[in-house]
């Protein structure tokens, strides 16, 4: 599925969309540049699992977890350099379980993961507007998507 946004906002009101058809145990990977929309996009998954907290990247603490309906596990492996800095961070037990892991920069590590549930990637067109393609949502789910 292909949405353009022209604002933070409709980026944020995508990734509400996109929450609903997440479960606990799902990976949702984000790919993009910097600046692309990827901590806004969380910021609705946040909001869509009735989590009330400021959403922050974790870019420095590389990882944050929030409270709601589901737990939330958003990571940020953007200053990650290599498997031994990602097994150090226990990231196989950080990307797991029973939350919603969603990871920026989830290339980085994706042999350490399970097949994500969602792929979502961000293009930057100009200002705010951006493309953003949401691929690995099953067939019943992008009806419900649909009828938003």
């Amino acid at each position: 599925m292909v949405f353009t946004s022209n604002s933070p906002a409709e980026t944020e009101s995508i990734g509400e969309i996109v929450a609903r058809t997440l479960k606990a145990g799902s990976v949702v990977i984000l790919k993009g540049a910097i600046g692309s929309g990827k901590t806004v996009f969380t910021k609705g998954i946040a909001k869509s699992l009735g989590i009330t907290e400021v959403i922050t990247s974790p870019s420095y603490t590389i990882s944050a977890e929030y409270r709601g309906d589901v737990l939330l596990r958003h990571i940020d492996l953007y200053r990650t350099d290599s498997d031994e800095e990602l097994e150090l961070l226990g990231f196989d037990e950080l990307s797991g379980g029973p939350a919603v892991a969603v990871i920026e920069w989830g290339e980085k590590a994706a042999h350490f993961l399970p097949d994500p549930d969602v792929i979502v990637e961000f293009e930057i067109l100009a200002g705010e507007k951006r493309v953003i393609t949401v691929a690995g949502i099953r067939d019943e789910k992008k009806r419900t998507i649909a009828c938003q």
